[in-house]
């Protein structure tokens, strides 16, 4: 018996669902990312307002002074949806788990240098604490933003910030013991050196705008202490010992670069929108940025010593540039 195979091609009634074609403006194929994210922002038929905001329906623009006319314009140019953001996360945790297997197997936390051990730990410990504050407003920002292109990857921001306080805390364990995260703890509590930090961290919880949030903890904070912590204190630290503590802290030096690229984006995008929006932004990113640096400060001077102001005026001066870049006058 002979069989004969053949190639059958079978034309689509439509390319994606209608309200992607209304959004695309024809209908066309559409990224998984963008058939996840466009038109999934709840809009109608809210069963009552909130008790502690009757003014606003429960899904409310007002809830920030950033006008959008079209909020799905604040799209992530990562393409992350929950398929691809998992996969992505998951990619970056084989390569930490690697990293502090090795270091764990080679005895490299025993044999690291005792004064930068003490460095490290002193530094990184208590920043455990900061990422948490970034875990609860990311959170706040996913729920009371407005638009599914930007809640999602701030939800996505905010579980990745709960991660890195995991490995910093791992860190603590790796390289001393369950002591130090107590002595971490302390001395975020009651250090002079980390007050600053600790009144900036908790003075943002209680930022009512939610756009205003995004500018403290995703602009202004993270972008001085990221390359505060995993550019220059890394550096003096692999200098000093090697790079172990590179190797433990691998995650958030490559999260950072890879986020900046989300908020970049949607900086870009509000403030090309109207004036106003980019004047808001230029004033809340002047007062928070200035607020960072300030509590940064002696946090920094505690881990590079003498060569603390010129480290934190670098990271000022490379973040400022980004923020030009996207738009701002600054």
């Amino acid at each position: 018996m002979q069989i004969d195979l053949r190639t059958v091609s079978i034309t689509p009634l439509r390319q994606t669902y209608n309200h992607i074609a209304d959004y695309l403006g024809a209908d066309k194929a559409a990224s998984r990312y963008v058939e996840a994210t466009m038109g999934v922002q709840g809009t109608t038929n809210f069963h009552y307002r909130p008790t502690w905001d009757p003014e606003r329906e429960m899904f409310d623009e007002r809830r920030t002074a950033i006008k959008m006319k079209d909020w799905y314009v604040l799209k992530d140019p990562r393409q992350y949806y929950y398929g691809s953001y998992t996969q992505a996360r998951a990619r970056m945790q084989e390569t930490a788990e690697s990293d502090f297997d090795f270091v764990e197997s080679r005895g490299l936390a025993e044999s690291y240098d005792d004064g930068a051990r003490r460095a490290a730990l002193d530094f990184y410990i208590p920043l455990r604490h900061v990422a948490w504050g970034g875990n609860l407003n990311g959170g706040y920002q996913s729920a009371y933003g407005y638009g599914t292109a930007i809640t999602q990857a701030s939800l996505y921001a905010s579980m990745d910030q709960l991660g890195i306080a995991q490995y910093l805390t791992r860190l603590g364990l790796l390289m001393g013991n369950e002591a130090e995260l107590e002595a971490g703890k302390h001395a975020w509590l009651n250090a002079p050196a980390w007050q600053p930090l600790r009144k900036y961290v908790e003075d943002s919880f209680v930022i009512k705008d939610w756009f205003e949030n995004f500018v403290a903890q995703n602009m202004a904070l993270d972008g001085l202490l990221f390359g505060l912590a995993y550019r220059e204190v890394d550096r003096k630290l692999n200098e000093r010992a090697g790079p172990t503590i590179s190797m433990l802290t691998r995650f958030p030096a490559e999260w950072f670069p890879e986020t900046s690229k989300w908020v970049d984006a949607v900086v870009k995008a509000t403030a090309a929108e109207s004036a106003e929006n980019k004047a808001l932004l230029e004033k809340w990113y002047a007062h928070w940025v200035a607020r960072a640096q300030e509590a940064l400060a002696p946090v920094a001077q505690l881990a590079l010593g003498e060569e603390a102001g010129e480290a934190l005026a670098r990271v000022r001066a490379q973040l400022d540039a980004r923020m030009a870049k996207a738009g701002l006058a600054v």
